[in-house]
């Protein structure tokens, strides 16, 4: 795994100097701790710049990037591992190519050169890459298929530069860091910021399963895949049965874990005792001849601890099984935290992630993960009130008008958060809106409503009306034929997973130079997975049905049985106990309100209900610290510290 950075520009003023692209590359060293180069095009009318830093898993000895082909006319900086790669350098030896190295990089080189763009449509695996064709000045950069590996960039109308990371961006002298009031309100709203957009204005992120092509001071970006949920006449929906879907799906899943099985350093994976690790594991030590390494993070408090789940997978499939308990300090944590994640990211989970994969690269150096079950085969349990408001969608309209009615919300309830009531109340409280916005209002953080009482009128007409719903609209309208529950998964794959999870992975991994590999992400397991009919995968109530049913003999009966668990950390008891004096010192602070965006009444109501244990505020109130640490970090200081 590796970090890459570079730019084009047309005239000196606008040049990436040997010096600014090495701080670039400084900046995202640990992307890739073990080598470094730069290549500078000769000048013509265009001039190009590509920096890697690389973290080497094939091709211990070669693979020095930035790499070209035989004649010097085509240059690659490339970011990931190419799975295939050894079945693509067979066809490209036979076609004349010449090798230097071993390595992947220099397979996409030669692909590009027989194929193009269309090289894209070749590559297995997880990838970020830029290439600078020479004879055309064109610039060609992509992002895998579910986006595994980011890639930032900016356009100022003279000068085009990208980088695996947002901070590499602002090493640039004179950049410009202005914050985008709508990236904020879309934070607020998912926890994190989608694509394209980012938290500064004049930056974008290239979406997932998109290329970009920059030539003559011309941008254009264009999509080369999405998963197939929605059928076409060229590509109707697969009529199979249960058998053949699940031998499909064992052939598919065991295929993808073998590809990522190649690797030249020490592998693993990582064991929650979960549905989905433990599969992953299960095939890779079923395709190993000695045990493998898996790995697992525990926690004091009970509800948050797996261990027991994992201990039991692990002597199941007879894995050499570490297990780590830890109880991480938020407070000691969060200044990394932010620094590495670029932008703000709510997603309190990203703490024990990186804490795992601190301890899992002590002893390994790539780790297989079950990242992707969940959303491909229907396994959060907000699925099951997804399935149970589309029942009352079906009930006549009198009867649905009085479900959503309002008196239902005037009916005394415990003040307490989790109790039946005030689940039932908020339940039914979404039954009047669309199923997409409904389904919002569930999975975000804070909804229009609190959005509009938090935000200053200052704040609210700076946004101008800008609508952060629709973003997940924009990602249902991808699949507009199929019953809604598939549509809401199909939603999640190219939301919530890119944005969140993949982000989470691949910053928290990357951090420690630990690469993450995601079997159940290989696009021919998605494509299948898409196509699986919604009653095989989600049956009475519950859901990954066929993915139980088809590795029964990797997963002990407890772990087919249970409740989903997420890999989180207790920061609602952290908030009244020892970080009490953080929630203090940032959202009550002067600095805080300065800034303009938030009522401070608002705030104070928010921190006193969750001090007083009324209410569970603790994800919001996660979120708006990630915020202000955020601009501490990024925005007050006037060159941003690197914190490592």
């Amino acid at each position: 795994m590796c970090g890459i950075a570079g730019g084009v520009w047309n005239h000196e003023s606008k040049a990436l100097s040997e010096q600014t692209l090495t701080r670039m590359l400084d900046s995202i060293r640990h992307r890739g701790p073990d080598d470094s180069g730069t290549y500078i095009s000769k000048p013509s009318q265009a001039t190009c710049a590509l920096g890697h830093r690389r973290l080497s898993i094939i091709d211990l000895g070669g693979g020095h990037q930035p790499l070209c082909n035989e004649d010097g006319t085509v240059w690659i900086a490339f970011n990931g591992e190419i799975y295939n790669y050894r079945e693509l350098r067979e066809e490209l030896l036979a076609k004349g190519h010449q090798f230097k190295t071993d390595s992947d990089t220099e397979v996409i080189v030669h692909l590009y050169e027989d194929l193009g763009e269309e090289c894209l449509q070749r590559l297995q695996g997880m990838f970020a890459f830029a290439i600078w064709d020479q004879k055309q000045e064109k610039l060609f950069i992509a992002r895998d298929r579910i986006g595994q590996k980011p890639l930032y960039y900016q356009f100022d109308g003279e000068r085009f530069i990208f980088a695996s990371e947002l901070k590499a961006l602002l090493q640039i002298p004179g950049i410009k860091r202005e914050v985008d009031h709508e990236a904020i309100d879309l934070y607020l709203t998912y926890q994190y910021v989608p694509y394209p957009w980012t938290i500064l204005k004049g930056f974008q992120k290239l979406p997932p399963g998109h290329s970009l092509t920059f030539s003559k001071k011309q941008l254009q970006v264009q999509r080369y895949w999405q998963p197939p949920y929605e059928p076409t006449e060229a590509s109707p929906l697969p009529k199979l049965s249960v058998d053949q879907w699940k031998k499909q799906l064992r052939e598919t899943l065991t295929e993808a874990v073998r590809l990522r099985m190649r690797s030249d350093v020490p592998i693993g994976s990582f064991l929650s005792g979960g549905v989905d690790s433990t599969i992953i594991s299960g095939l890779m030590q079923s395709l190993s001849p000695h045990p493998i390494h898996t790995f697992s993070m525990g926690f004091p408090v009970k509800q948050f601890d797996e261990r027991a789940y994992a201990r039991e997978a692990a002597e199941l499939l007879g894995t050499n099984h570490h297990e780590f308990v830890a109880e991480p300090s938020a407070l000691e944590t969060l200044s990394k935290l932010i620094w590495h994640y670029d932008e703000p990211f709510g997603d309190s989970s990203a703490i024990p992630t990186m804490y795992l994969s601190e301890v899992t690269r002590k002893i390994v150096t790539v780790a297989l993960s079950g990242d992707g079950g969940d959303e491909l085969f229907c396994g959060y349990p907000r699925y099951q009130g997804v399935d149970m408001a589309g029942k009352t969608d079906r009930l006549p309209m009198p009867i649905r008008s009085i479900l959503a009615a309002k008196i239902w919300q005037k009916i005394p309830s415990s003040s307490r958060q989790r109790s039946f009531g005030r689940r039932l109340k908020r339940f039914i409280s979404a039954l009047g809106q669309s199923p997409e916005l409904r389904y919002l209002r569930w999975i975000g953080t804070f909804d229009q409503d609190s959005r509009q009482q938090l935000y200053t009128s200052s704040f609210k007409k700076s946004l101008n009306g800008f609508d952060s719903s629709q973003f997940i609209l924009s990602c249902y309208e991808e699949c507009p034929s199929r019953d809604f529950l598939t549509r809401t998964t199909s939603a999640d794959v190219v939301s919530y997973l890119t944005c969140d999870i993949m982000a989470k992975v691949d910053v928290a991994s990357m951090c420690y130079s630990l690469e993450a590999r995601s079997p159940f992400l290989d696009h021919n397991v998605v494509e299948l997975a898409a196509q699986i009919p919604m009653e095989l995968k989600y049956k009475n109530g519950l859901g990954k049905q066929i993915l139980i049913e088809t590795f029964s003999d990797l997963l002990p009966t407890s772990i087919q049985k249970r409740s989903k668990m997420g890999f989180g950390v207790p920061i609602d008891h952290w908030f009244r106990k020892e970080l009490k004096p953080l929630v203090e010192e940032t959202l009550l602070s002067d600095r805080f309100y300065d800034r303009g965006y938030f009522n401070r009444e608002t705030i104070q109501t928010m921190v006193d209900a969750h001090m007083s244990g009324r209410w569970d505020h603790s994800y919001r109130m996660w979120n708006l610290i990630c915020l202000e640490k955020w601009h501490q970090i990024f925005i007050d200081q006037d060159v941003p510290v690197m914190i490592l």
